[in-house]
């Protein structure tokens, strides 16, 4: 179709007259926007005439088989169609009322109620009660305090909804099933919740809630806070099964519900419920009203006219199916001048107008989001997706609150990717993108950015590095489903991760030779190291054994010199060797010296045994390294007292003595 849905839609509105886009919207997505088979579905050929037809409004009636019950003017109950509960119900065949029919009564004849049993649990005990379908929640709870001795002020009836209004509506409007089960719990006297309530009601509240919701053959698992109501579920389902809300027939829901309800107030199941949706339908029988000859072709002029009452129309038809946010203020203020804080002020007011449930923005500037997703190594590195919007695109709502908040969408955000926000409503925070989207990505990508019309946003930009380039890998546009969404961010995480586990492999191999090498390195500087302390060693050995070797050469040295010093005075001091041929009066004494050699010397008799053993130290051999030995009787001499005389010791006429080392 080379006509965008936006023409087709304002051609589909002039030709039929509706003036309701979603109505319009509803036809088109009947006939897969088909212009012709849609126009041909809402007038069919015999009603396509251009005379002058009654130019009353158009009435929209309802087919039987949508199993809508219509209320009556007698009764002012509210009706389940008037709140939004559209449960799969048989329809209930009109018949006459009397005006005592107006009302319900529990005095209504047997053969015409039906009666229905209430299991109700109260502490340790079931309460089993059996009433027709035309009493009500009242009836049943006097039939309770005759039971537990309760006021039913007191009484509070869970595992359906609370709201008050239903109190006395009858069982037969409430479409209640044959049997129900129920819990009762004590309301305390002041008033209010107990405080068992009011922790399950907070419980409830802050928990998660877990949907089954089965459409034909497909089992939806949706994941919801207590705070969601009832009509945002009904949106979300929307997203997944293509049934507008008002078409949806559910089964599975409380019965005294509207769509306002929250799910922690609604009496389903907590944590998990089971529910049912299906297709319902609607036709329209209009009546023929005067209609001029419009052409399928429109010119220029009108086609832009219809593209703007389209913008906001849509946007008029997007905040009427239950959106809770209104555009009041921008996502980024106008001329941000901190990069920074319009990233920030970008996540806390896309929180305060989408909610939530969405995935977490990256606050800091477009360059810290690069190197946060690609200046990693690359076991750590993610894909870069930069979020782009407008206020002005009649996109962004559903894009932001179903598929942002579409629980494998944020799933596959967090695991794989660095998301960053910008809004681009006003041109200068645009320019402000362009000139980071230069700065960082360079001025190709800055270009691309650029020529994306506003009709086409948001888009959501996948930027990955691979080896050491950064590239935009994919573009994806806001005219997406959840599908094609995920199919799109999948695709980006295949490629991008066959990419990263080569080079992972590459890395690994990379640091495992740094590794090898900075070991070799290690081990040789290790090596240097022992051999520079082995030579320190050896030097500070030698400086150690000449320190010593001086020392004791210094001491030897002085040793020597006293010594010598000793022996001259010694020497000073020996009497002189007598002259031979003075008979008795002298002995010959003869040494032998350790080595072999021979002394010998001339001694008065008469002289002390000291002066023979000066004798000895003025030759070099001193009394404290050397023992003179008598032959007989062996003797050390030096042991003797020294003023004894040679003659005295009997020395004499001559002797040999022995030198022997100590």
């Amino acid at each position: 179709m080379s006509e965008s849905r936006e023409e087709v839609l304002a051609d589909f509105q002039a030709c039929t007259g509706i003036e309701d886009v979603a109505e319009a919207i509803y036809h088109l997505d009947e006939a897969n926007w088909d212009l012709l088979r849609a126009v041909s579905r809402v007038m069919p050929p015999d009603t396509q005439s251009f005379g002058n037809v009654n130019p009353d409004p158009d009435v929209m009636i309802v087919d039987d088989d949508l199993d809508i019950r219509v209320p009556t003017a007698a009764n002012n109950q509210p009706n389940l169609v008037v709140v939004g509960n559209s449960l799969d119900n048989s329809p209930i065949p009109d018949k006459a009322k009397t005006p005592d029919d107006s009302y319900p009564s529990t005095s209504a004849a047997k053969s015409t109620t039906k009666m229905l049993k209430f299991n109700v649990q109260y502490c340790d005990r079931v309460i089993k009660v059996e009433l027709p379908d035309s009493a009500t929640i009242n009836d049943l709870k006097l039939r309770l305090q005759r039971e537990v001795k309760v006021a039913p002020c007191r009484q509070l009836l869970s595992n359906w909804a609370r709201l008050t209004q239903y109190e006395s509506t009858p069982f037969s409007q409430l479409m209640l099933p044959d049997v129900n089960s129920l819990n009762l719990t004590v309301k305390s006297n002041e008033g209010g919740l107990t405080a068992d309530e009011e922790n399950s009601v907070t419980e409830k509240l802050n928990g998660t809630y877990i949907l089954n919701v089965k459409f034909e053959s497909r089992t939806f698992n949706l994941k919801y806070q207590g705070k969601k109501t009832i009509l945002e579920v009904k949106g979300d389902v929307y997203t997944l099964t293509n049934i507008h809300v008002r078409n949806q027939i559910w089964s599975g829901w409380p019965p005294n519900i509207d769509d306002n309800t929250m799910l922690a107030l609604s009496g389903i199941n907590y944590p998990e419920h089971d529910l049912t949706v299906r297709r319902g339908t609607l036709s329209h029988n209009r009546e023929k009203k005067s209609m001029p000859i419009v052409q399928i072709d429109s010119d220029e002029e009108e086609f832009e006219d219809a593209s703007e009452s389209f913008a906001v129309d849509d946007e008029y038809f997007a905040d009427n199916e239950g959106s809770s946010t209104k555009r009041t203020d921008p996502l980024i203020p106008e001329d941000i001048e901190d990069e920074i804080v319009g990233s920030i002020t970008f996540c806390e007011q896309f929180t305060a107008r989408y909610g939530p449930v969405h995935p977490a923005f990256y606050q800091g500037t477009l360059d810290d989001a690069i190197k946060e997703a690609c200046s990693k190594p690359a076991k750590d590195r993610k894909i870069l997706a930069i979020y782009l919007h407008h206020d002005a695109s009649v996109l962004t709502n559903v894009f932001c609150t179903q598929l942002l908040g579409f629980e494998s969408v944020m799933q596959m955000f967090e695991n794989n990717f660095v998301l960053w926000g910008w809004d681009i409503t006003f041109e200068s925070n645009r320019r402000r993108l362009q000139q980071s989207v230069t700065t960082s990505l360079g001025s190709t990508a800055a270009m691309s950015l650029r020529n994306i019309p506003v009709e086409r946003l948001p888009v959501i930009i996948l930027i990955t590095k691979i080896r050491s380039t950064i590239e935009i890998f994919s573009v994806v546009y806001g005219n997406v489903g959840v599908n094609e969404l995920l199919s799109s961010l999948i695709e980006c995480v295949e490629v991008f991760s066959e990419h990263q586990r080569v080079e992972i492999k590459e890395e690994e191999e990379r640091a495992e030779r740094e590794l090898v090498k900075l070991e070799q390195d290690l081990a040789y500087r290790e090596s240097l190291e022992a051999d520079r302390a082995k030579e320190e060693a050896k030097r500070l050995h030698e400086r150690q054994e000449n320190e010593t070797r001086k020392r004791l050469e210094s001491e030897k040295a002085l040793s020597d010199a006293k010594k010598e010093a000793y022996r001259k005075e010694v020497e000073a001091s020996l009497p002189p060797e007598p002259a031979l041929g003075q008979g008795d009066s002298i002995t010959k004494i003869r040494f032998r010296l350790p080595k072999g050699d021979h002394l010998e010397r001339r001694f008065p008799t008469n002289t002390p045994l000291k002066v023979l053993l000066d004798y000895l130290v003025v030759k070099g051999y001193p009394t404290e390294e050397y023992k003179v030995i008598s032959s007989w009787p062996r003797r050390d001499l030096t042991s003797l007292d020294k003023g004894q005389t040679l003659k005295e010791l009997k020395l004499c006429p001559q002797e040999t003595v022995i030198l022997e080392e100590r």
